[in-house]
């Protein structure tokens, strides 16, 4: 198998189960996205980018949506975020770290630890406040 860990790789969607979503990577191997790192509406047949996440003894390899590494997702977050923020009137969004897992996956497409992550470099780059009911951009960066 050619195929290495982060690299980034085409997939087709196919079957639903109860894990997750079997997937065609590369037109020649089969693969699983989990249910739980699927953040957007997917359909079968459905050509996506994705990333190599694991190449399992039993073959099969695991791929996720999201570049594989902790600091490519916190930087691709973090331009969610900013990119949200800088988009709306008055750069603030009534989200912040207290904020259901539910509403965080619906309104950002990520994890909440994803989200709390990327919040979290982002207020220690000064670029937003942390307040009780959301957050908010820091005027310099607007």
């Amino acid at each position: 198998m050619e195929l290495e860990v982060g690299q980034k790789i085409e997939v087709v969607i196919g079957r639903f189960t109860n894990i997750g979503i079997r997937v065609l990577v590369e037109e020649e191997y089969e693969g699983m996205l989990y249910k739980n790192e699927v953040f957007q509406r997917v359909r079968e047949g459905q050509r996506l980018e994705a990333y190599v996440k694991k190449i399992r003894e039993d073959g099969l390899i695991d791929v996720s949506l999201q570049p594989v590494g902790f600091l490519n997702k916190i930087g691709e977050n973090e331009a969610v975020i900013l990119n949200k923020l800088k988009s709306l009137d008055g750069g603030f969004i009534g989200y912040n770290d207290k904020s259901s897992p539910e509403d965080i996956k619906y309104h950002f497409k990520m994890s909440k630890k994803s989200f709390k992550s990327a919040i979290g470099g982002l207020y220690k780059a000064k670029q937003i406040e942390i307040l009780e009911n959301g957050i908010q951009l820091v005027s310099e960066t607007k």
